[in-house]
């Protein structure tokens, strides 16, 4: 009996099992890894001048089998590829270490390091964390523009304030908002800034300490809060996603079985006929 050939789409959907083999995925992640460690090396000048050429040409078969990854996913999931925002990722973090490295586009050349943050898509609980983050946007959008105005307000008054005998600190408005910055991150506040400021105006602490304790302790706690509320929503719809995957892909092993036995018996009754006293010729 001869079998038939096989069609390109039973072709793709080998492929794309091939593709989610745990062992294929684990390579890629080895891959990107190792590529990592050759483009920190690539950064040594005495390492390049012992062995430039081996880790050059160690890059490029790396970027071949990425090449190669990504043109097999576009044939497997064609323009399903494009709709699914981490291959658009995986693509053009490939294609910049496409650009060549002479002419107008070669300063992309040192976005090839980008190749390393293809292990955001690779990994599952990495992707998880980018998509809580994500997730997270609007939320953090509301608070930055509440912060925005509080800075801005302080930024105004301190201006005023310390302007006069503290230019390079509290100049101008701009001057002001980074030196409020610096107060919010905690970094030489009291030392480098209040202290100082305090020994000119010695009620200066009646400023800076309520700032602090809104910008630092009350903002930065809430920017803190909403990412860990939506990282842990994502979490769980991520969850119920598989859940959801899973029951279907029981529910159709289930279809087919039950497809499977009423064929098995009409093929069983056709027998059961077929070999009744007195049938056929």
């Amino acid at each position: 009996m001869q079998t038939s050939a096989p069609t390109p789409s039973d072709l793709r959907t080998r492929a794309g099992a091939w593709l989610q083999r745990p062992a294929v995925q684990n390579g890629i992640v080895a891959l990107i890894l190792l590529n990592a460690v050759v483009l920190g090396l690539e950064t040594s000048p005495s390492v390049m001048a012992a062995v430039g050429p081996q880790l050059v040409l160690l890059d490029r078969a790396m970027l071949t089998v990425f090449v190669a990854e990504i043109v097999l996913r576009l044939w497997v999931h064609r323009a399903a590829f494009f709709r699914d925002p981490w291959s658009v990722f995986d693509f053009l973090v490939v294609a910049i270490a496409l650009v060549p490295a002479s002419g107008p586009f070669a300063v992309l050349r040192a976005l090839r390091v980008l190749r390393v943050l293809r292990l955001l898509t690779v990994v599952p609980s990495m992707r998880r964390v980018v998509g809580g983050l994500l997730a997270a946007i609007p939320g953090l959008s509301s608070i930055a523009a509440v912060l925005g105005l509080m800075f801005y307000v302080f930024a105004v008054i301190a201006s005023k304030l310390f302007g006069a005998t503290f230019p390079d600190w509290f100049g101008n408005l701009g001057l002001s908002l980074y030196t409020l910055f610096q107060v919010m991150t905690l970094e030489s506040w009291s030392m480098g800034i209040v202290r100082p400021v305090m020994e000119v105006y010695p009620y200066a602490w009646a400023f800076f300490i309520p700032f602090i304790l809104m910008a630092t302790f009350t903002m930065l706690n809430l920017f803190i809060g909403v990412i860990v509320s939506a990282m842990q929503s994502f979490a769980e719809a991520d969850k119920a996603a598989t859940a959801a995957t899973v029951d279907q892909a029981r529910a159709h092993i289930e279809a087919d079985l039950h497809a499977e036995v009423r064929a098995l018996r009409e093929e069983i009754a056709a027998l059961r006929a077929q070999l009744r006293p007195g049938h056929g010729g």
